[in-house]
């Protein structure tokens, strides 16, 4: 069975880490009031962080309620997402939804990521052409 555990090391936890992906940001994920920000991470595994402001959601609970729903489902998904750091942005009316829509939604973002790595050239092992001498 895979590692399902959302370990220190599966978080985002300092600015710089944030920066990070925020300055270099390989992968853009829109869905409906969040935004999911990517960068390849060159890990074993993926690390999340949330942006969730109070402009966008006013109530203490609901921004609590929205982290531990979708890091639950993050928690269930890595396996899909190894080697990407992501942060999630949320906008207003996310904390419309609830739990189940959140994990429905988060599921087919979640799927959308790991295809854009799939899919992206950019993203690949760099290869070495080059003669060895």
């Amino acid at each position: 069975m895979t590692d399902q555990s959302f370990s220190r090391d599966k978080r985002l936890l300092t600015p710089r880490h944030f920066k990070t992906v925020f300055d270099g940001t390989t992968g853009k994920v829109p869905g409906k009031q969040v935004l999911l920000l990517a960068r390849e991470n060159q890990l074993d595994h993926p690390r999340i962080g949330f942006v969730i402001a109070k402009k966008s959601v006013r109530l203490a609970v609901q921004r609590n309620r929205l982290k531990r729903v979708i890091r639950d489902s993050f928690r269930r998904h890595q396996e899909q997402l190894v080697g990407w750091d992501i942060i999630v942005l949320a906008r207003k009316g996310m904390a419309d939804q609830d739990n189940d829509e959140l994990h429905a939604h988060f599921v087919k973002l979640w799927k959308r990521l790991s295809k854009l790595r799939k899919n992206t050239p950019a993203l690949a092992e760099p290869s070495d052409d080059r003669p060895h001498a």
